[in-house]
């Protein structure tokens, strides 16, 4: 039986969880001025006048102010020099008031009232005048973007990924620390998870626990969780259906959650049962690219090196090549932050070289279809000295938590 599955009940492996969030701090008002002051040389640096920050992610990492997209506009408009301002419907005031971390004017509009107009005299009053480059929230939908150009004749619309795709991509040590205790939370979950499986039990139960776990560890529950067992283990991102778990069966668990916004995402493959010789010839196949793929990742090097390595190591075993299954049929790695997937990626094609401060997941699954998958999925930043993993990867298919160690 491999090390760690089975042998718990869901209660026992609930009560050995407890929260994990003591002394950690959401980021401060010293660190959004900072991350402001950046944007705005980097603007003034490109000539671009102003930046419209659409409500998500991007409003959230320069303002604090946590908001979920939706058909009405909401947002902040960022000049090159001066303070940020804020645009909602008036009725939400008082609420994006509360959400402020970085504090601001808040222009608003009434439900009848166009919002687009009242954007675009934001923009004309904050210093962005006729022919002026002014980048809008690369999230910004295409029905918004097409009633600002429409009425904005006059502005050089750009793509505003210029400049807060550069800022977010190197993290600071307070997202660093949030991240690390988020992947910690998310890592004894799956500990906890694999304790609790015996033969019979259904994905969705699984999946039911893991966010009563995620929410035993401090968090609000589990942001996504895939849980597929056998032959299903073989879609990266799941399949329609529920499965029960079979002795034998390989199980693929992928699961995160956030802490103060900042994102984990962990993703665990073992044996319920004894490995079989092919399940064990594979796992290790993909442990070995996991690391290939870690031990390319230097500073300076484009990112696609990284996705390079580990179709090397794979095809090196008689996988792929390149998408061709069985094999990887996905990029490496994806970024990480305030948003789960996000710039830049480990996959042909980005040149982006490795600096400082960049996170990354790094995950090169197997997949055999109709037999099983493979993945296993941890996540490195980026140092002075290179690669540092903040959760340490899969032991062994026998002992894949390294309980014996």
């Amino acid at each position: 039986m491999t090390l760690g599955v089975g042998g718990n009940t869901p209660e026992q492996a609930l009560a050995g969880l407890q929260n994990m969030t003591a002394g950690v701090e959401p980021i401060g008002l010293a660190e959004y001025q900072a991350r402001i002051a950046q944007a705005q040389a980097l603007m003034r640096a490109q000539g671009i006048a102003a930046l419209y920050l659409n409500a998500g992610s991007n409003l959230r990492y320069f303002s604090g102010v946590q908001w979920y997209a939706s058909e009405r506009l909401v947002g902040a408009v960022l000049p090159a020099e001066g303070a940020l301002e804020y645009l909602a419907p008036a009725f939400e005031e008082g609420t994006v008031r509360d959400f402020q971390v970085v504090p601001g004017a808040i222009n608003t509009w009434e439900e009848h009232e166009d919002p687009y107009r009242l954007l675009l005299g934001v923009f004309a009053r904050l210093g962005a005048t006729s022919g002026s480059r002014v980048g809008l929230c690369p999230t910004l939908p295409f029905t918004m973007f097409e009633r600002l150009r429409r009425q904005g004749i006059g502005f050089d619309f750009i793509d505003a990924a210029l400049v807060t795709a550069a800022c977010r991509q190197r993290k600071s040590p307070a997202e660093l620390a949030l991240m690390q205790r988020a992947k910690n939370m998310t890592l004894e979950v799956h500990k906890a998870a694999a304790s609790m499986l015996r033969e019979g039990i259904s994905t969705t139960e699984v999946t039911q626990f893991i966010q009563q776990a995620h929410r035993q560890v401090g968090a609000a529950g589990s942001t996504f969780c895939i849980v597929l067992f056998g032959p299903a283990s073989a879609f990266p991102h799941g399949v329609k259906h529920a499965q029960t778990l079979k002795q034998g069966d390989m199980v693929l668990i992928d699961t995160g959650c956030q802490l103060h916004g900042y994102q984990s995402d962990i993703t665990r493959s073992y044996v319920f049962g004894t490995p079989s010789a092919r399940q064990r010839e594979f796992w290790d196949m993909e442990k070995a690219a996991q690391q290939a793929a870690f031990d390319a990742a230097r500073l300076g090097a484009p990112c696609q090196a990284v996705d390079a390595a580990a179709r090397r190591s794979l095809e090196a075993n008689g996988l792929g090549p390149d998408y061709r299954l069985p094999g990887l049929p996905h990029r490496t790695g994806h970024g990480i932050g305030l948003d789960v997937h996000e710039g830049p990626y480990l996959v042909r094609g980005d040149e982006t070289p490795l600096a400082e401060g960049m996170c990354f997941s790094n995950e090169p699954m197997i997949c055999v279809p109709g037999e099983f998958g493979i993945r296993l999925e941890d996540h490195f930043y980026m140092t002075a000295e290179g690669p540092r993993w903040f959760t340490e990867p899969s032991h062994s298919v026998d002992d894949p938590f390294g309980l014996e160690r």
